[in-house]
């Protein structure tokens, strides 16, 4: 399984070698009020999925710290509850349905 990681990591780095090496003409990429930026066109790529990988990092950082104060407040109160209190009781369990030999499961 260890080799077979290294061959799929080795395979992933050659085409991605490849495709740098294919596309080493430059590209113009046009901004606003005639501002333009010149480079090969495997960093305008590249520039573009870093900006678009930041953009979702930076949308999901709200979200990443509600959850974490919500975590961290409830680590807060089980820390508070006594063990006794925190274990609640066993409900019983009900026994599995039967299932009739002669009838075929739904969905089936």
């Amino acid at each position: 399984m260890k080799y077979l990681m290294w061959l799929l990591k080795a395979a992933i780095f050659f085409t991605l070698f490849a495709f740098a090496l294919n596309n080493q003409q430059d590209a113009t990429v046009h901004f606003f009020f005639g501002t333009q930026w010149r480079a090969p066109l495997v960093l305008v790529v590249l520039a573009a999925f870093t900006l678009g990988v930041m953009a979702g990092v930076l949308g999901m950082v709200p979200r990443w710290w509600k959850h974490r104060s919500a975590a961290r407040k409830h680590q807060d109160q089980a820390a508070q509850q006594p063990a006794a209190q925190a274990a609640p009781p066993q409900a019983p369990v009900a026994p599995p349905p039967s299932v009739d030999e002669h009838e075929p499961p739904h969905g089936i």
